[in-house]
């Protein structure tokens, strides 16, 4: 007997339980990935977008300067990408990284630091009238430098304990400065970096496909010949695909019973990942249309709804599970249950929470049967049965609600655009830290992706203060006084419930690690296929 087939004979005696791990198998070569992306981009353009729809079928054709490690099933440990090494100075005011060599993009020229500079200028400082849904994460940095071909130095204004996190977005694509020079939105209806993929063409509607690059830096990679992303709405068809095996996975999750029946159906030819998921769906108020410029109005639509019960029911349906404030349940900045519970629309009495709700719309003069409309994007899962349920709680307290569904890949510049009453908004982090995860909520001076489109000068104040502390126990008091403004005073946005994450992909897909994020592990260098 083996010595491993002894030891679980021991374990089955003792009656205990213990995880086995499968054998390390020699990566294969060759191969097509074909995968479902339920949504399509809006444009192409990595530091103006913020949907998984431009993460998924674009983030192959790009490398970053860090990444978050591949192998990490927490999503947090820096790796390094187009960076080889970096060092931090005593102060914390300077980051030093030293570039790869021999670094080519697509269109075979040399990537070197002035490359970098200008992209992490574009995303930092943008130009006026050019997009950036990230700027508001580097309010610290004071200048990005380029002192030689292959260093790169970040000075900051003050030190800051998240800012190698933020370095990790794997939106930060690394673009050609000299094409940023001409034309700096070109990257929003083009493609060319120096990732493992080389773009072949986007059939609008249909899907993306790219080609192994032959130059790709990291020698040996990728594995795949190339991959195949098809654009697919509707989640029933998402779910045959993989069923059929005409796809071997979809990177953004399935629900609980979609999981049950690919198993079901499939047995061993799925293997199934699981994870908790840094990603909530909140309800954003325009604050320049009335009535919902007056906060009580904002107030009393979170008081309807009963996030508890909603829980129960919604996480046997939809990719959600925990009642949630401006953090992932669970995790060292998350506000405890009890506490939670003391803020509005957390309230555990919900009739209790009803009954304030409509003494506030009466109070803000909003009559009885009050209708407005409420903007979704059209991706059925979990926008679907969330509006269903808020718009069902919203009646019980006497408001008459419309559904406006816009298609996915015109959904941002829809609400961009300040026309709506209310819409569904996300906050999706990459990694679990309150300076990437509540920066969203900033005042739209600071943050524009703040589709709110109000101004906070406390919460800002606030967020720096969190920002900047050192101490773990101060910051979180720091991070509940931000959450109790944001979700409470002045209810500026709600939030629904804590996303779950559920991969079922073919058992022939080795070398990709479900994470917290679906934003990441989606450069697919290390994905192989074993078939």
């Amino acid at each position: 007997m083996s010595k491993i087939r002894r030891l679980l004979a021991l374990v089955a005696i003792a009656g205990l339980a213990i995880p086995v791990v499968a054998e390390a198998q020699q990566p294969r070569s060759g191969g097509e990935l074909v995968f479902p992306v339920p949504s399509e981009p809006p444009s192409y353009d990595g530091h103006r977008e913020e949907t998984f729809g431009l993460i998924h079928p674009i983030a192959p054709f790009y490398n970053t300067l860090l990444r978050v490690d591949p192998t990490d099933p927490g999503g947090t440990k820096p790796a390094a990408s187009l960076a080889e090494s970096w060092t931090v100075s005593p102060d914390g005011k300077s980051y030093t990284f030293k570039l790869r060599t021999g670094v080519k993009f697509h269109d075979g020229s040399e990537m070197t630091s002035k490359d970098v500079k200008a992209s992490y200028d574009k995303i930092i400082f943008p130009p006026a009238g050019v997009g950036s849904s990230r700027k508001g994460q580097y309010v610290d940095v004071e200048a990005v430098e380029a002192p030689d071909a292959t260093t790169v130095r970040f000075r900051l204004k003050f030190a800051s304990g998240s800012f190698l996190a933020s370095l990790l977005s794997p939106y930060n694509f690394i673009y050609k400065a000299d094409i940023l020079a001409k034309d700096i939105n070109w990257y929003e209806k083009n493609i060319m970096g120096t990732g493992p993929f080389t773009f072949v063409e986007h059939v609008k509607g249909s899907h993306v496909v790219g080609r192994k690059f032959a130059g790709y830096w990291d020698k040996g990679k990728p594995y795949l010949d190339g991959f195949r992303a098809i654009f697919m709405r509707d989640s029933a068809a998402q779910v045959a695909a993989v069923r059929s095996e005409r796809a071997h996975i979809q990177f953004r999750g399935f629900t609980p019973k979609d999981r049950d029946n690919l198993k079901a159906a499939l047995g061993d030819k799925i293997t199934v990942q699981e994870s908790p998921w840094d990603c909530i769906l909140m309800v954003g108020f325009n604050h320049n249309k009335k009535p919902f410029d007056d906060k009580r109005v904002r107030r009393a639509l979170t008081l309807a709804l009963d996030r508890y019960e909603g829980s129960k029911a919604l996480s046997q349906i939809a990719i959600v599970k925990t009642v949630a404030g401006v953090q992932v349940p669970g995790t060292p900045f998350a506000t405890p249950p009890e506490e939670l519970a003391k803020l509005a629309g957390y309230w555990p009495d919900i009739e209790k929470s009803r009954a304030e709700a409509r003494r506030l719309l009466k109070e803000a003069g909003v009559p009885e049967g009050f209708s407005f409309v409420f903007t979704n994007r059209g991706t059925p899962m979990p926008y679907e049965p969330l509006a269903v349920w808020m718009i069902d709680s919203w009646r019980k307290i006497g408001l008459n609600v419309t559904q406006n569904v816009v298609e996915s890949a015109g959904y941002y510049g829809v609400i961009r655009k300040g026309d709506q009453q209310m819409h569904m908004d996300f906050q999706c982090g990459y990694i679990v830290e309150p300076d990437l995860d509540i920066y969203k909520f900033l005042s739209v001076e600071r943050n524009p992706a703040n589709y709110g489109f109000y101004k906070d000068p406390v919460l800002d104040e606030l967020y720096d203060k969190q920002s900047r502390s050192t101490n773990p126990e101060e910051r979180k008091k720091i991070v509940r006084q931000f959450e109790k403004r944001l979700l409470d005073e002045e209810a500026h946005y709600l939030m629904t419930l804590q996303w779950h994450r559920i991969i079922p992909h073919s058992s022939k897909l080795h070398g990709w690690q479900v994470t917290p994020s679906h934003y990441l592990n989606n450069t697919l260098d290390t994905v192989w296929l074993s078939q």
